[in-house]
């Protein structure tokens, strides 16, 4: 056989191979406002990836020129970066292939839609199609409601006090809605819990990745955290969070000790 026909054949059977391992493996969509949004969560990433799953990354640098219509979204593939242009799928279409929805930010406008059933942006659109399918959207719960192109424009980091509340209320809106909110630096633990499956994990979450475990912590992620949460070794839990996990039937153990 000749030399070309067999690194053919080799090259041909390493793709196979691994488009096969892509296939078994899950898949999440981050969104993130523009390129340099996406920096502080290379940890997260390398978490994920440890866990089996791929991820892609959705650049909105142009947001507000990326209307539906003709403009579509194109997918370089896992781990690849994904650009807003007219020769891809729609954004209705592209949670069909993911198995969760992430975006670290949400802004005021966009929370809005969401929470009345609009569309009208990219990013109202990729939610409204992914709770649609019946897929996980998670979004970070510590921000401001302020685009990040809007803070640096107004050189403000909050909103006015009536619009945090308004903002307040799409939140808990959205998650009437059946989407997940989780601090910014807890995403990558949210996804892993929703996609990788309890036997898998080996006992090794829910993990409690801070130092002072709280109430209001308990409270928000209760139907997530099953009848065990796991602590680091030195957390401490306030008495109103042992009161919480009492009432919720949720027992603590200490990485190390039981």
């Amino acid at each position: 056989m000749d030399v070309r026909e067999i690194v053919e054949s080799i090259t041909r059977e390493i793709l196979q191979a691994m488009k096969g391992e892509q296939a078994a493996r899950p898949k999440v969509l981050f969104i993130f406002c523009d390129s340099t949004a996406q920096e502080a969560f290379t940890d997260q990433f390398i978490k994920l990836k440890n866990h089996g799953i791929f991820h892609d990354i959705l650049f909105l640098d142009g947001e507000t020129s990326s209307w539906l219509g003709m403009h579509r979204i194109e997918c370089g593939g896992a781990g690849k970066i994904i650009a807003a242009d007219e020769y891809a799928p729609a954004p209705l279409e592209v949670p069909k292939e993911y198995d969760a929805i992430v975006m670290p930010e949400i802004d005021l406008d966009n929370a809005a839609r969401v929470a009345a059933g609009m569309k009208g942006s990219i990013k109202a659109e990729l939610i409204f199609s992914a709770l649609v399918l019946a897929k996980p959207v998670i979004i970070g719960e510590d921000v401001p409601g302020l685009k990040r192109s809007d803070r640096r424009c107004l050189q403000t980091l909050t909103l006015p006090v009536p619009y945090q509340r308004l903002f307040e209320r799409h939140r808990s809106e959205m998650k009437e809605l059946g989407i997940h909110f989780a601090p910014q630096k807890d995403l990558a633990d949210l996804v892993i819990q929703k996609l990788v499956p309890a036997e898998q994990l080996s006992g090794q979450t829910p993990l409690f990745p801070g130092k002072l475990l709280t109430a209001d912590w308990v409270k928000a992620r209760a139907g997530d955290l099953g009848k065990t949460i796991v602590l680091q070794p030195g957390c401490i839990v306030s008495p109103l969070a042992y009161d919480v996990l009492k009432e919720k039937g949720i027992s603590v153990h200490y990485l190390g000790k039981g």
